[in-house]
C-alpha cells in the first residue's frame, strides 16, 4: 500500500513566508518607545501563502 504524499507547501516565493515586518522610523517618543510601521508583502498581502495556480485541463476548449 502506498503512502499518501503531502501537497507542496504554499509559501509565498516573494517573502518566503515572512509576510510582515516591523520597520523602525528612527527616534523615540516620550516614553522611550521606538516609532515603527508594519510593512506587508505586496504579492501575498501579508498572508505568507501563495495562491494555488489554476489547474489546466488538457484537451478542454474555452
Amino acid at each position: 500500500m502506498t503512502h499518501r504524499t503531502c501537497p507542496p507547501s504554499r509559501i509565498c516565493p516573494n517573502c518566503d513566508g515572512f509576510a510582515s515586518a516591523a520597520i523602525t522610523l528612527g527616534g523615540r517618543d516620550r516614553n522611550g518607545h521606538l516609532h515603527t510601521i508594519t510593512a506587508h508583502c505586496p504579492a501575498c498581502h501579508g498572508t505568507g501563502t501563495a495562491h494555488r495556480p489554476a489547474r489546466l485541463r488538457e484537451g478542454a476548449r474555452a
